[in-house]
């Protein structure tokens, strides 16, 4: 990315994204007191300074895809009344020889300039990967890169998040610089009840139903579960116009159908058995609308979003 006239913004790498538009992640209780633990200690900078510490300021993200790492980071930031730059790796990491490096510096001075801001570098393995030995040109530019990331993380005293669905693959110079360290795993059952739950609003499942569809999508990501709550619920919308079989059956087929796992993943019992999938069969049809069921619902049920994660904390 080349630039001439006015310097760049954050933007021009990336998303910026506000505070009030953040979604509020469901947490099991003990991970969501340990990054409470963590946002009071931000807020009690003036109390840690007065014996001779530092609120932490860097953590890393990381777990299967899908999970929700950059919602997570971005209900972080709204939290700290801060927006989040979600910045794009193809929009940092050129071709060209030395660009990456000057753009990474345009960042960091664009968030010291435009601050305020929590920085969010997603996909962070393209930037981080382990340095290896020189044999070619590129392989000296990704270690620029890498020593690049190194020298702007340490003089920058702001908010850094990486996230990452390959944090094994990172230089453990750069694993070491993150003070919080968080993995965020795929949801358990009430997770997963509580995903369904949140995306096919204003349609709901009575308690048994929704039971039985949180065991048949285990190994299943919320990217995932989302993807099949609103397929569905498109269907209901579209389907007549269409001219569809609109049957219970061909509906679900259908959807199923059209939104595979990622490769790699686990393939959840839904997507194997489909319609004929005991949690298919549960499924009253038509949907009832949420208000009807009654209040059958989880406590928590109400949050949005849905992330299981734990915290590693300290520098290694």
């Amino acid at each position: 990315m080349r630039f001439s006239g006015t310097p760049p913004s954050l933007s021009d790498y990336g998303e910026v994204l506000k505070p009030d538009e953040a979604m509020q992640p469901i947490l099991a209780k003990p991970v969501r007191d340990a990054l409470t633990e963590w946002l009071t200690e931000i807020w009690a900078s003036e109390e840690l300074a007065a014996v001779g510490l530092q609120p932490r300021r860097k953590a890393i993200f990381h777990g299967p895809p899908g999970t929700g790492k950059t919602t997570l980071a971005h209900h972080l930031a709204a939290r700290l009344g801060l927006p989040l730059a979600a910045l794009r790796p193809d929009r940092v990491i050129s071709s060209y020889v030395g660009e990456s490096n000057q753009n990474i510096g345009r960042v960091f001075d664009a968030a010291i300039a435009e601050g305020p801001v929590v920085l969010l570098f997603d996909e962070f393995e393209v930037y981080g990967q382990k340095r290896i030995a020189v044999r070619q040109s590129a392989d000296q530019h990704h270690n620029g890169v890498v020593d690049t990331m190194l020298q702007r993380f340490d003089a920058h005293d702001g908010y850094v998040i990486a996230a990452s669905n390959l944090s094994e693959e990172l230089d453990p110079a750069l694993w070491r610089r993150f003070d919080i360290r968080v993995s965020i795993d795929l949801p358990g059952p009430s997770e997963r009840r509580r995903i369904v739950q949140r995306y096919i609003a204003p349609y709901g499942l009575p308690k048994d139903a929704l039971r039985v569809m949180g065991e048949a999508l285990e190994g299943a990501s919320p990217a995932l579960m989302r993807q099949l709550c609103e397929g569905i619920k498109r269907q209901i919308v579209l389907g007549d116009r269409l001219g569809l079989d609109m049957s219970k059956a061909a509906v679900v087929d259908r959807v199923i159908a059209a939104i595979q796992p990622q490769k790699g993943t686990a393939l959840p019992r839904l997507w194997s058995h489909k319609s004929k999938d005991r949690a298919a069969e549960a499924m009253p049809w038509p949907l009832p609308r949420a208000d009807e069921i009654g209040r059958e619902a989880e406590p928590g049920a109400v949050d949005r979003g849905a992330l299981v994660v734990s915290i590693d904390r300290g520098r290694g």
